[in-house]
C-alpha cells in the first residue's frame, strides 16, 4: 500500500472467523502506512470499536451469526466516518447487499485473492483521506462565509455533527439569510454528496402543482398530463431534497411528505403502484411551526419527523463579521457574471454597507453587490454605485456619530464644521447629504455658499 498523504497512520481491523485468513492478508499490507488489529468473534468486534475508531473495518459476515446486535448497523452507527468492508459467503449475497445500502463502502467475496481485499483496503483509506481534506476545506470556507459569532458558531458545530449522518434537518430564519446554501453545504459535506441536491420552494407553486413536481405523474393524471413525468423525489433517489418554505406545504401533501419520511414510499399522481426512493430531506421555514401547529395549519406529526436536528440560522445583522468574506464572495461571483474587474469598494461606500441593517439578509448583500457591480465605471464601487436604500442609509443603524468639538465654536462654525464632514464622509454626495442633514439641495448649496465649503 501506499503512504498516507499526511504521513499519519491508519487504522485497520480485520474481523473474520478465519485466523488464518486474517494473517494472509497481513502479508499483503504495508504497516508503514496503517495499524492493523485483528479480532475473531463478534464480542471482539464490539469491543474494540467502541474503545476506538478505526478507518476501515473489514468485516466477516460470519461473525454477524453469534452477535446479540446488527453488527453492520452498530458499527456504522458508532462512527459514520469509518469505512466498512464486508466478506461474504456465496449464501450471504442478501445480507451484504443490504449491508451496502446501509452505508458499506465495499463488499467482496471471502473466496476473492486476498490481493483484492488489500486493493479494497487501499481505495477506502484514500476515500476517506480524500473526503476529510475536501471537508476540511469547505469547512473553512463555509465558516468564513457565516462569521464567527457565538451562534454561527453553535450552527457550524451542528453542521459538522450532522452533515455524515442521515438526518432529517430544519433550518429556521428570516428571508435571505442563506437557509439553501446551508442546505446544499450539508450535502456536500454529506456522503451523498455525489448525488443530487434538489431544492424545491413550496411556497412558489400552487398546491396540485406542487405534488406532481415532487412525486411525478402518469399520463392521463390530470388535464394536460400528456406523459409521464418523474418527480424531483425520484430523480434525487440518493441524493438530497431541500424543502424551502415548508410552512407553506398544503396539508394533503404534507400528509403525502410525512409518508416519505417514514417509508421512502411515493405514489406519483395518479398511479397504482409504488415506488421506493433513498432521500435525504432538509426543510426549511421563515414561519413559526410550532404556532403553525397549534393554529392546526401545520401536522404536528410531520412537524417532529422534520424536527430531528433544529438550526436556527442568525440574520446578517447580527453577524456582521462575515460581511468582508461575504464581499468577496459576491464581488468575485458578480465580476464573472458581467465580465468586470471592480476590485473592491472605496472606504465611503464600505462604511454605509458596514452600517446598514440589511432586512433582506445576505440575498439583499448580494443583489448589492451585483447593482454595484453593473454601475461601476473603475476599479472601485463608490456611494453613487449602490442601490438607493443603502445610499440613503434607510436602516435604523446608519447614524452619523456625534463628534463633540475639542473647543468652544459658534454655533455658524459647529454648522459648518458638520455639514463639510457629511460631505466628506458621503465622498461628496450633495444630494445624499441634504438628506442625512434635513434640509432641501438648495439649502445645502447655499450653506456651502455661505461657509465657503468646497464642492
Amino acid at each position: 500500500m501506499q503512504n498516507n498523504p499526511s504521513d499519519t497512520f491508519q487504522s485497520v481491523l480485520i474481523a473474520s472467523t478465519d485466523i488464518g485468513y486474517g494473517a494472509v492478508l497481513d502479508d499483503f499490507l504495508s504497516t508503514n502506512s496503517c495499524r492493523i488489529e485483528h479480532c475473531y468473534d463478534a464480542a471482539g468486534v464490539l469491543r474494540l470499536a467502541s474503545r476506538k475508531n478505526f478507518d476501515v473495518i473489514v468485516l466477516d459476515l460470519a461473525l454477524t451469526d453469534s452477535a446479540d446486535v446488527d453488527l453492520i448497523s452498530f458499527l456504522r452507527q458508532r462512527n459514520v466516518a469509518t469505512r466498512l468492508i464486508l466478506l461474504f459467503e456465496m449464501h450471504r449475497i442478501e445480507q451484504a447487499l443490504e449491508g451496502f445500502r446501509l452505508g458499506a463502502f465495499f463488499y467482496l467475496p471471502k473466496s476473492c485473492p486476498p490481493s483484492d481485499v488489500a486493493l479494497a483496503i487501499e481505495k477506502a483509506l484514500r476515500n476517506k483521506s480524500d473526503e476529510q481534506n475536501l471537508d476540511a476545506y469547505e469547512q473553512n470556507v463555509f465558516e468564513e462565509l457565516v462569521g464567527h459569532t457565538d451562534a454561527m458558531k453553535r450552527v457550524i458545530t451542528l453542521i459538522r455533527k450532522v452533515a455524515p449522518t442521515n438526518s432529517t434537518v430544519l433550518l429556521l430564519g428570516e428571508s435571505g439569510t442563506g437557509k439553501e446554501v446551508l442546505a446544499n453545504t450539508v450535502h456536500r459535506l454529506s456522503r451523498r454528496r455525489e448525488m443530487p441536491f434538489i431544492a424545491i420552494n413550496c411556497a412558489a407553486l400552487p398546491e396540485a402543482l406542487l405534488e406532481s413536481e415532487m412525486f411525478g405523474h402518469v399520463k392521463g393524471a390530470f388535464t394536460g398530463a400528456d406523459s409521464d413525468k418523474t418527480g424531483l423525489f425520484e430523480e434525487a433517489d440518493g441524493g438530497t431534497i431541500f424543502l424551502d418554505e415548508i410552512g407553506d406545504m398544503a396539508p394533503i401533501t404534507q400528509a403525502k411528505l410525512l409518508r416519505v419520511l417514514q417509508s421512502g414510499d411515493i405514489r406519483p399522481v395518479g398511479a397504482s403502484t409504488i415506488r421506493h426512493v433513498d432521500v435525504r430531506i432538509i426543510a426549511a421555514t421563515n414561519r413559526d411551526l410550532v404556532e403553525a401547529v397549534s393554529q392546526n395549519a401545520f401536522r404536528e406529526d410531520l412537524y417532529f419527523r422534520l424536527n430531528t436536528i433544529q438550526i436556527r440560522i442568525p440574520p446578517l445583522r447580527e453577524r456582521m463579521d462575515a460581511l468582508p468574506a461575504l464581499l468577496s464572495h459576491f464581488l468575485k461571483q458578480a465580476n464573472a457574471a458581467y465580465e468586470k474587474g471592480i476590485v473592491g469598494f472605496d472606504d465611503h461606500a464600505l462604511t454605509l454597507l458596514r452600517h446598514y441593517e440589511y432586512p433582506g439578509n445576505v440575498r439583499e448583500l448580494e443583489s448589492i453587490v451585483q447593482h454595484a457591480v453593473i454601475m461601476a465605471d473603475g476599479p472601485l464601487c463608490h456611494v453613487s454605485d449602490l442601490p438607493e436604500q443603502v445610499q440613503q442609509g434607510t436602516s435604523p443603524r446608519f447614524a452619523l456619530p456625534y463628534q463633540p468639538p475639542t473647543d468652544f465654536l459658534s454655533l455658524a462654525q459647529l454648522e459648518a464644521r458638520h455639514i463639510d464632514a457629511t460631505l466628506n464622509r458621503l465622498n461628496g454626495n450633495q444630494t445624499l447629504a441634504a438628506k442625512h442633514l434635513g434640509i432641501s439641495r438648495s439649502t445645502l448649496w447655499r450653506k456651502m455658499k455661505e461657509y465657503d465649503i468646497p464642492r
